[in-house]
């Protein structure tokens, strides 16, 4: 029917290739939840390499009282190196290593029974990115992308700033089968935080004209492969290229933020680096209509993140790199009137060990059997405590949640059902969370 009208001149062409690349899902025009939703964007932190439970957010007064004695044959009890203080009206005990966090505890919903469905480090990271530790799966903020779109049609949908590549690598922000224009959009902070941000050409009406002539050519070559959908995201991704050039550079460009909103991330004027610039170009996005936004801190070098198999010290300069700026996103986003309409997530892959192999090793190994997660904002409650690790740390005791868990509650407040977000591919309906996942409705407000 289209093509008919197209014939007939009763559809102008632009309309026409609108219109088949959202047939071929391609397009990220803003799409209707399938239900209400209480938020309408995510800002997902993730803290790469596997952050310690027992000396973040699950106090375990057991191991301190038995550091460095005998845990079965051939391990012993490793007690917290920080203490735990008890924060906000709600009393939630949280480390010395993140005082800030601990100030708007109220706001945030602690998860203590995560469990992720893979112990290294390349399966956790996809596992709770994907849902899936062996397969290429879409990212969740691709499957975010997919099932909403963006409200901003300069900006990419799903935005993700990291100065290092993270375990697992642009997995963990590929859209995999979805059309590639879900993919995530890689943010490095520095003078030019996307490449070709600013343009070559000597004026715009000079680009514009290289880019009407190029749109031509592709359009000529989308004829009779309109369904193509890598095809139909290439041609869009020039256009929104080409809007990200007006927007981008606003976008990231700090100096008309206050001197006491500076202060409050703790970024000294004119920096742009480091997790406060992070947080604070993320709440710049999520003004500007970006769906999902993901900020990691580390990458794979082990000198630059979470993963502390050697000196768990090195946490005391990874904590107060982040405590603060994430601490003045939640704050920032409340006095805006944002954090009701904006989901914070912070997680990582795993947890570690409540134990290692001898006495007064300064590290711990990996741990999946049970970690802390949280959310706030968009609908969760704040200043609660959901789930529990057992006595020493080492499993899950009550309520546990798996990644799926973790993803179909996230949805959830984007008023999408996990179970009905789902795409057509090899023959099967794939969702982000497969065959599994629960609402946590005991943590939403």
């Amino acid at each position: 029917m289209i093509r008919s009208l197209a014939g007939g001149g009763m559809l102008l062409p632009g309309l026409l290739s609108d219109m088949m690349a959202e047939s071929a899902g391609a397009s990220p025009a803003r799409r209707q939840p399938h239900f209400a939703p209480k938020a309408k964007r995510v800002i997902f932190l993730f803290m790469t390499g596997g952050v310690s439970h027992v000396d973040t957010f699950d106090p375990k007064p057991f191991l301190r009282e038995h550091h460095n004695e005998p845990h079965g044959k051939k391990s012993v009890y490793k007690g917290a190196d920080w203490e735990f203080r008890r924060y906000g009206r709600s009393g939630i005990e949280v480390s010395d290593l993140f005082p800030h966090i601990g100030g708007v505890i109220d706001d945030i919903a602690v998860i203590r029974s995560m469990k992720n469905i893979n112990g290294d480090h390349f399966g956790a990271t996809i596992g709770i990115h994907t849902g899936s530790a062996t397969f290429n799966r879409p990212s969740i903020g691709s499957w975010v992308s997919y099932g909403l779109g963006t409200e901003n049609r300069n900006l990419p949908s799903f935005m993700v700033i990291a100065p290092e590549i993270p375990y697992a690598g642009g997995q963990v922000w590929g859209s995999d089968f979805l059309p590639v224009l879900h993919q995530g959009t890689r943010i490095v902070p520095g003078e030019e935080p996307i490449a070709n941000m600013h343009r070559r050409a000597s004026s715009a009406e000079a680009q514009r004209t290289e880019l009407d002539m190029l749109d031509y050519f592709n359009r000529q070559h989308l004829k009779g492969r309109e369904l193509d959908s890598n095809l139909t995201a290439r041609i869009k991704s020039f256009e929104t290229a080409f809007g990200m050039q007006a927007a981008a550079p606003e976008a990231f460009d700090l100096s008309g933020e206050t001197d006491a909103t500076l202060k409050l991330y703790g970024l000294e004027r004119g920096n742009a680096e480091g997790f406060a610039w992070q947080c604070i170009v993320a709440r710049r996005l999520a003004e500007r209509g970006v769906r999902f936004i993901e900020l990691i801190d580390g990458g794979a070098s082990l000198e630059k993140n979470w993963d502390t198999h050697a000196k768990m010290a090195n946490y005391n300069k990874l904590a107060r790199n982040v405590d603060r700026p994430i601490a003045a996103l939640l704050k920032d986003l409340k006095s805006r009137g944002m954090l009701e309409d904006t989901i914070v997530a912070w997680t990582t892959e795993f947890g570690r060990t409540p134990f290692c192999p001898a006495p007064n090793v300064e590290g711990r190994g990996h741990h999946a059997k049970v970690y802390s997660s949280w959310l706030a904002g968009g609908g969760i409650a704040g200043g609660v405590v959901y789930g529990a690790s057992d006595e020493i740390g080492d499993r899950a005791a009550e309520n546990v949640v798996s990644v799926h868990d973790y993803q179909a509650t996230i949805l959830n407040q984007l008023g999408l059902d996990h179970e009905k977000l789902t795409y057509r591919h090899a023959g099967r309906d794939f969702r982000l969370t497969d065959v599994h996942g629960k609402v946590l409705h005991d943590i939403i407000a």
